[in-house]
C-alpha cells in the first residue's frame, strides 16, 4: 500500500515527523526572532494588511523562505538517499508541493479572518451612526476581498489538478505491484475489485485523511496566537467565571469531550464496514461464477449469500442510526457553543462587532483543529475497513497464512 509509492515508507514517514519537529522547534526556538536582525521579524496578526499584502509582509517572506528551504533539503535527501524508488516525482515532491499550498490555504484563511474585523466593524458604526460612512469604505473592503478570492480559486484550481494527478500515480503504483504478484493474489476472495476499486478508494481516502490532518495541524498554528490574543477581551465564561485562557481551555475541553463520545458510539462501525465488504464480495462472485457455470448459483445459494448482506447491512443501519444522532447533536451544539462561551463579555459590552466575528472564526478554527477526528470519523471507518481488505494482500505476497473467509475456494 505504502511502499510501492513511497521510499522505504517507515523510514520515510518517521523522518519526516522527525524532521518536522526539528523543524519547528528551531523556528519557534530561534530562527522566527532571528529574522528582526534582517528587518524581517514576527508582525502581530492585527498589524498585517488586510490584502494580498498580508502574503508579502517581511515575516510572512521569512517564513515561506524557510519553509521551502527546509523542504527541500528533506526532499533532496530521500532523492539521494534512495534511488529506487521510481515514483519520488510524486511520493516526496508532490507531498512536498502538496503541504506547501495547503499551508497557503490556512493562510487565506488567517487573511480573510483578519479582512472580517474592519468590515463588521464598519456594519456596527453604519448601524449605530447612519450616514457616517462613506459608501465606498464597504466597496473598498469587497475589492480586497475579489482579490484574496481570484489569486485563491487560482492556487486552488492548480492544487486539485496536481493532487489529481498524485492520487492516480498512487493508484497506478499499487496497481503494479499487485499485478506482479498476481499468482498469489489470485486466491484472495475478491482480488479482481480489490485491486480494481479499493486501491482507488485507499488512495483518496488515505490523501484525503492526510491533508486534513496536516491542515488542521497547520491551522491550529496559525490561529492559535490569534485566539490567545483574542482572549484579552473575554474576562469570564459561563459557570466557571474567570479561568487562565478560556477559550484555548473550552475549545481543547469541548473537541476531546466530542472525540471521545463519538469514538464510543462509533466503535463498531468499522468492523462492520469490513464485514459488509466481505459479504458483498461473496454474493457478487457467486454471481460472476454463474454467468458461465450452470452449477453456481443456485437460488439456494444466492439467497443465503445476500440473506448475509442483508444482515451486515442492517446492523450498519442500526449502529449509524444512535451514531448519527449522536454526532448530529454535537455538531449543532458545536455552532452556539463558541457564542455561548461569549455571553457574560457580550453582555458587559466588552468587544466591537468586529471582534466579535474575529473570536467566532478563531475558536471555530482552533475548535475545528482539535475534532480532526470528529470531523473525519466517517472517512477513518471506510479507511480501516479497505485497509483491512488490502492488508490481506499483503499477507498473501509474504505467503502467510489468511483467513478461511478471505480464499477463493475455487482457485487451486
Amino acid at each position: 500500500m505504502f511502499k510501492s509509492f513511497f521510499p522505504k515508507p517507515k523510514m520515510f514517514f518517521s523522518s519526516a515527523a522527525i524532521w518536522s519537529g526539528i523543524c519547528l522547534a528551531l523556528w519557534y526556538g530561534f530562527w522566527r526572532d532571528f529574522g528582526t536582525t534582517f528587518g524581517m521579524g514576527p508582525i502581530e496578526e492585527f498589524q498585517k494588511p488586510i490584502g494580498l499584502g498580508f502574503f508579502v509582509t517581511n515575516d510572512a517572506l521569512w517564513f515561506y523562505g524557510y519553509f521551502l528551504a527546509v523542504t527541500a533539503l528533506f526532499c533532496a535527501f530521500w532523492q539521494v538517499f534512495d534511488r529506487e524508488c521510481r515514483w519520488k516525482r510524486w511520493s516526496v515532491w508532490g507531498t512536498a508541493f502538496l503541504l506547501i499550498v495547503t499551508k497557503y490555504s490556512v493562510d487565506v484563511s488567517v487573511c480573510i479572518n483578519n479582512w472580517q474585523r474592519p468590515l463588521f466593524d464598519k456594519i456596527q458604526e453604519a448601524l449605530t451612526k447612519p450616514n457616517t460612512v462613506p459608501v465606498w469604505d464597504f466597496y473598498e473592503l469587497f475589492i480586497i476581498f475579489a482579490q484574496i478570492a481570484i489569486v485563491a480559486v487560482f492556487i486552488f484550481s492548480i492544487f486539485r489538478f496536481v493532487l489529481s494527478h498524485y492520487l492516480f500515480r498512487w493508484r497506478h503504483a499499487m496497481n503494479d505491484y499487485y499485478s506482479e504478484h498476481w499468482k498469489k493474489l489470485r486466491k484472495v476472495e475478491g482480488a479482481s475489485q480489490r485491486i480494481q476499486e479499493d486501491t482507488m478508494n485507499f488512495a483518496n481516502m488515505t490523501e484525503n485523511l492526510g491533508s486534513n490532518f496536516v491542515e488542521a495541524f497547520m491551522t491550529l498554528l496559525a490561529f492559535l496566537p490569534i485566539l490567545l490574543e483574542l482572549e484579552r477581551f473575554v474576562k469570564e465564561l459561563p459557570i466557571v467565571g474567570a479561568i487562565p485562557h478560556p477559550l484555548v481551555t473550552a475549545a481543547i475541553f469541548w473537541s476531546l469531550f466530542g472525540t471521545i463520545l463519538l469514538w464510543l458510539t462509533g466503535i463498531r462501525l468499522p468492523g462492520l464496514e469490513f464485514n459488509n465488504q466481505k459479504v458483498e464480495a461473496a454474493y457478487r462472485k457467486e454471481l460472476v461464477h454463474g454467468e458461465d457455470n450452470h452449477e453456481r448459483a443456485h437460488v439456494s445459494t444466492v439467497n443465503s449469500l445476500f440473506g448475509d448482506v442483508r444482515t451486515n447491512y442492517f446492523k450498519l443501519y442500526f449502529n449509524y442510526l444512535y451514531f448519527n444522532a449522536v454526532r448530529r447533536v454535537y455538531i449543532n451544539a458545536d455552532n452556539v457553543f463558541s457564542y455561548i462561551l461569549l455571553v457574560p463579555s457580550l453582555s458587559a459590552g466588552a468587544f466591537s462587532l468586529g471582534v466579535f466575528q474575529q473570536i467566532g472564526t478563531a475558536f471555530g478554527n482552533v475548535s475545528g483543529s482539535f475534532q480532526y477526528l470528529v470531523n473525519s470519523w466517517d472517512d477513518i471507518v471506510k479507511l480501516i475497513s479497505i485497509y483491512k481488505r488490502l492488508k490481506t494482500f499483503e499477507l498473501a505476497i509474504e505467503d502467510m497464512p489468511l483467513p478461511e473467509t478471505e480464499v477463493e475456494s475455487m482457485v487451486t
